[in-house]
């Protein structure tokens, strides 16, 4: 299992890397594809070792803020994304069809990212994303992003109901929707 797990992620990073816009830092021109896809697996085998989630609080759209920790107890998807992103744009009639199929099982906050806060809200109103929102801003962008291993978006990242890391998935991958699948037909 976690070999398919690190393959469906170390292709999620390689279409991460052909798709220059999304990608969340340059990289050196010296780094090669090998040693990406080698960081790219250490940091999903970790992600994946049943640690906790880091917690963070971020702003929403309703002008406060969410903690990640309110809504442990059920199941949780973030969606680690933004405007600019094609990627992430092309995956939102998949991930509004999974939030009707499961949203009685589980919660998916989307984490805007790199976004004016004008941008993120028309955004949201433009794709009509009905699930829950928050915008991280450009100065806590990289502590959570090295928190949750993000080298790319999307990134979605599927929390249990205790708070644990069960799956992380860079790119727009069906194999997210598969997991979905798998995970909520226990």
């Amino acid at each position: 299992m976690k070999k398919s797990i690190l393959t469906v992620s170390l292709m999620a990073v390689i279409i991460t890397m052909v798709a220059a816009s999304c990608v969340n830092k340059p990289k050196a021109a010296e780094q090669t594809v090998a040693e990406t896809v080698e960081t790219a697996e250490a940091q999903a085998e970790e992600a994946q070792n049943d640690s906790l989630a880091p917690d963070f609080e971020l702003p929403n759209l309703q002008g406060s803020t969410t903690a990640l920790s309110a809504l442990r107890g059920k199941y949780v998807v973030l969606d680690f994304w933004g405007s600019w992103c094609v990627w992430c744009i092309k995956g939102f009639p998949n991930m509004k069809t999974y939030y009707a199929k499961y949203k009685d099982q589980m919660e998916i906050l989307g984490v805007d990212c790199r976004d004016t806060e004008e941008d993120w809200k028309a955004a949201v109103e433009k794709h009509q994303l009905p699930w829950m929102q928050v915008r991280c801003p450009d100065e806590q962008l990289q502590a959570i992003a090295a928190k949750y291993g993000i080298e790319g978006f999307p990134t979605k990242v599927v929390i249990d109901p205790q708070g644990k890391v069960l799956k992380t998935v860079v790119g727009e991958d069906p194999a997210f929707y598969t997991y979905l699948d798998t995970l909520f037909k226990k």
